[in-house]
């Protein structure tokens, strides 16, 4: 049978891995991957960052909206911002908890809530808008997952996550150069559950009802352009796309991060109900 060339390079990386996969007892949190928030006007942001990443990838994001005047939650996802060890003890219903937990504390407290997510953040908004739909005003995704292309990878990792911990990562796919802040090692432990995760948001996609503003970069090497697809083709709400030309995977940090902001804060403005001017209704 012929692999895929995905499935091959896999194949061609595999080793023992000489990384202990215990995670070290009180691993502690990088300084600057610790969660933001900042309260402002009535209407709240929660920003979701990506799988094996940190609130790093999303903080000028989540700057810009704190500066308009809106009320910020970027929280940091178990397991994220400290070892790949540690992520790899936790699943997708601990990520996941994280952030229903941010959006319900930002609906008890502002008028209307908008979702931003950067890849895995982004198919994690998505499920906040298909379990909380009256939570939820509107998503802005940035090169969101929801679904791995490849059938032979989704075969191959439930049963690779049982001979090698890890394998080297997917972090910094940044066009300008940079650092995210993320791991050098993807834990095929967590990486299976986030898989399943996948699969449980990408078949209630019908029941996101509230606008989508979509941003996918043309060149992008962690997330193909299926998961764009199903959420165009399978999503109630309107979807609007913008290609971002200049960027690779993590556009929060790349060339076109101003481009994602600038139109983020249009789309709030513009959906945020009768504070059609900022998040503090000036």
């Amino acid at each position: 049978m012929a692999y895929s060339w995905r499935v091959r390079s896999l194949l061609s990386r595999l080793r023992p891995d000489p990384a202990p996969e215990q995670a070290p007892a009180g691993a502690t949190v990088r300084e600057d991957a610790e969660p933001f928030a900042h309260d402002g006007g009535p209407i709240g942001v929660l920003l979701c960052h990506g799988f094996t990443g940190s609130p790093r990838s999303m903080r000028p994001w989540a700057d810009r909206f704190a500066e308009a005047g809106f009320t910020v939650s970027l929280p940091r996802l178990p397991g994220h911002g400290t070892t790949w060890q540690e992520l790899n003890q936790t699943r997708w219903p601990d990520w996941f908890g994280e952030v229903e937990r941010a959006l319900a504390d930002l609906a008890g407290r502002c008028e209307r809530v908008f979702c931003c997510g950067l890849s895995m953040g982004g198919g994690m908004a998505l499920g906040l808008a298909e379990r909380h739909p009256d939570q939820v005003a509107g998503l802005v995704l940035v090169n969101p997952c929801v679904h791995l292309a490849d059938p032979k990878m989704k075969l191959l990792l439930p049963w690779l996550r049982f001979v090698v911990p890890a394998i080297p990562g997917i972090a910094n796919d940044i066009a300008a150069g940079g650092d995210e802040g993320g791991y050098s090692r993807t834990p095929l432990q967590a990486a299976h559950s986030m898989n399943r995760m996948y699969a449980e948001f990408a078949a209630q996609l019908v029941d996101v009802r509230c606008p989508v503003l979509l941003y996918r970069s043309v060149t992008d090497h962690v997330v193909d352009p299926s998961s764009a697809e199903l959420i165009r083709q399978h999503v109630s709400g309107p979807v609007t796309e913008r290609l971002l030309a200049r960027s690779f995977h993590v556009a929060t940090l790349d060339h076109d991060a101003e481009t994602i902001f600038a139109g983020s804060l249009d789309f709030v403005r513009a959906h945020d109900g009768e504070t059609a001017s900022g998040g503090a209704g000036t």
